[in-house]
């Protein structure tokens, strides 16, 4: 570690040796580490790394907010106790820059603005508002009236623009929040809270589970925004009413959550912004420090530290201290072009665990194990259309999308928009996908005169599960690449099944043109993991398996190799495989898994070699079922 850090205690912590004492030391690390970077007055931190399309100025802004989150959650959490005098160094960067917002010249943060103009400034206030929430009597009782009403003008531009149509409306709320909380409050402030009320109601689509937005994204922002933010803001106002409601939503969504993570530590890969690392986790802290949460301290720690030390020990820290742009170290197809040096401190919002005092049972409990390493799982979340599966032979988390797109209502479907962390069929705690311009991992595209199609809208079909198994399905128009966007009548339905470690997955394709082709690709694997993928044809192909190289690898690997199948479209087809991803033992009697396979017309029937249990798939409308092997044997359907 670049910085001091406790040895392990094994007693306390078996599976990760993390206590609270290496989470403090983290927070602290991080924070002396980035200091080295600030201006003279504090009030930016100009990290080293390629600048956000948002500039410069705007990023200093940045890295000050986020580790000023990390810094209050740090002395919050420990009543007010900083030894390393974090506070003060932020207190005078607050005043230094508000001094003259908007001015170019060494301290002077960015007004905030609407979205489209200069939005990133409002996206920082809501951390430094935070900040500054949790901290009332150590730094802002302490700033002198002249600089509170500076700052309290600065968070106001929040209030006064238009946020990004997503979770961005809830940086306003949280800016009004804190203005309520210190006696600042007005009808802005009153408004602000209204309407992203509101609209949370509306984004809430079950099973714990916001879209980001009004359309269908649901990814790791359901954890790190769209529930810390109104559940911790009632948590400190201490509003039981508010915090009944959004908690219940918390402890549903930490039920589906509690299987995404590996037992090696790491969350899925899997949506936008995976840079923040760690603060996949924060849900888990939360809920841990609210009460609002089915896992026991034990297993909320273990999922917690497992995640930090997951990240702290595949390079996501510089050799000086610093969060890296990336996943394990720098990974430039994992970024976005929002991403900046100080993007990656939003990861300070795992240390929301800190809250939690010493003597919380999160932190005297003995660790438990994780959900993965406890049993196999099978979790259908139908309301996002995720179908999560979990294997603790191997410690794997996996999840089967068939819901969550990043396409919005007024969008039109390009394939140039083409979104490897929403797009592909599955993505899994082990492997990434690919990046653009390789070969897609976990697809299916249909080829029409030699011209490839993608997957961007997502219309889900229903999700189910039973004791052992599980099922979720959708349907997709495939959108070409070049020529023409789309073909008339074309369209693919997907249906996956997963028992154990096996993904049974069926697709029809409807209204193909003549002398069309389908592809369909398994996992995406190479030289740096212990992993092995597997695609097995079972119905619909006519060529393969043959594994194909993707030269930029993804961000577990240098370069991968993905399985292909290939076979006829025309008309209405049916396809079907049997895909694996393990690290245990003997993934090649994948071929053995499956002891038959009947298509009549649109049904299929696979019957497991294990038991003789049948899959049943059915189309028009979707239908799936596991039926036991009977005395006589009973037609299809």
């Amino acid at each position: 570690m670049p910085f001091p850090f406790p040895p392990q205690d094994r007693e306390s912590s078996p599976y990760t040796g993390y206590t609270r004492a290496h989470w403090e030391a983290v927070a602290d690390g991080l924070l002396t580490s980035a200091r080295r970077w600030s201006t003279p007055g504090g009030a930016l931190l100009d990290l080293p790394g390629r600048p956000s399309r948002s500039g410069a100025r705007s990023d200093g802004l940045e890295g000050f907010a986020r580790t000023f989150l990390a810094a209050a959650f740090r002395v919050a959490g420990a009543g007010g106790d900083d030894p390393h005098g974090h506070l003060d160094r932020y207190a005078r960067g607050l005043a230094a820059g508000t001094r003259t917002p908007g001015r170019d010249d060494t301290e002077s943060w960015p007004l905030i603005l609407d979205h489209d103009v200069q939005g990133q400034p409002m996206v920082e206030s809501a951390s430094v508002a935070l900040g500054l929430r949790l901290t009332v009597p150590w730094l802002w009782a302490r700033l002198g009236p002249g600089v509170q009403d500076r700052v309290e003008e600065w968070l106001r531009g929040a209030l006064r623009h238009t946020p990004a149509p997503n979770n961005w409306y809830l940086f306003p709320y949280t800016v009004a929040g804190f203005l309520e909380s210190v006696g600042r409050g007005d009808a802005d402030t009153a408004a602000a809270r209204r309407r992203a009320s509101a609209l949370l109601e509306g984004w809430y689509r079950g099973d714990g589970w916001y879209a980001d937005g009004d359309g269908r994204a649901f990814d790791h922002y359901n954890g790190w925004a769209l529930h810390l933010y109104p559940v911790l803001d009632a948590h400190l106002a201490a509003d039981e009413e508010r915090s009944a409601r959004y908690g219940a939503r918390l402890h549903a969504h930490l039920r589906g959550l509690s299987l995404m993570f590996g037992a090696d530590g790491a969350p899925l890969h899997f949506g936008r912004s995976l840079a923040y690392r760690f603060a996949a986790s924060a849900a888990v802290g939360l809920g841990a420090l609210t009460g609002r949460t089915p896992l026991s301290p034990g297993t909320s720690r273990r999922l917690l530290s497992g995640s930090l030390r997951y990240f702290l020990d595949r390079g996501a820290l510089t050799g000086d201290g610093l969060l890296s742009l990336g996943w394990h170290g720098p990974h430039d197809a994992t970024l976005q072009t929002y991403s900046g040096p100080g993007s990656p401190y939003w990861a300070s919002k795992a240390f929301v665990c800190l809250l939690a005092p010493a003597g919380d049972p999160l932190w005297t409990a003995r660790e438990e194990p994780a959900p993965v390493e406890q049993a196999d799982r099978v979790l259908a979340l139908p309301a996002p259309g995720l179908l999560l599966q979990t294997t603790r032979a191997d410690g794997i988390a996996r999840l089967h999308n068939h819901g969550s797109d990043h396409v919005r209502p007024h969008e039109g479907e390009s394939a140039a928009d083409d979104d490897p962390h929403y797009g592909r069929q599955a993505y899994s705690t082990r492997t990434g996908p690919t990046a653009p311009g390789n070969i897609a991992d976990n697809h299916l595209s249909v080829e029409v005169a030699g011209r490839a199609s993608v997957r961007r809208r997502i219309r889900p079909l229903g999700a189910g599960q039973g004791e052992d198994w599980g099922w979720a399905a959708s349907w997709h128009r495939p959108v070409f690449v070049s020529g023409p966007p789309m073909a008339p009548g074309l369209r693919v339905e997907s249906v996956t099944v997963v028992r154990g470690r096996h993904e049974l997955r069926v697709h029809r394709v409807v209204g193909a043109p003549e002398g069309a082709r389908v592809t369909h690709t398994g996992w995406a694997t190479g030289p740096d993991q212990s992993v092995v993928s597997v695609l097995h044809g079972l119905h619909g192909w006519d060529e393969g398996p043959e594994v194909v190289r993707a030269p930029q690898g993804t961000a577990y690997t240098r370069w991968a190799g993905v399985p292909r199948l290939g076979g006829r479209a025309g008309g209405t087809s049916v396809h079907v495989c049997l895909a694996v991803l393990t690290a245990g033992p003997g993934a090649d009697s994948v071929t053995d898994a499956v002891a038959g396979v009947a298509v009549a017309g649109d049904g299929v029937e696979v019957t497991w070699a294990r038991d003789g249990a049948r899959s049943r798939v059915g189309f028009d409308p979707v239908t799936v079922s596991l039926v036991a092997e009977p005395t006589s044997r009973q037609p299809m359907w």
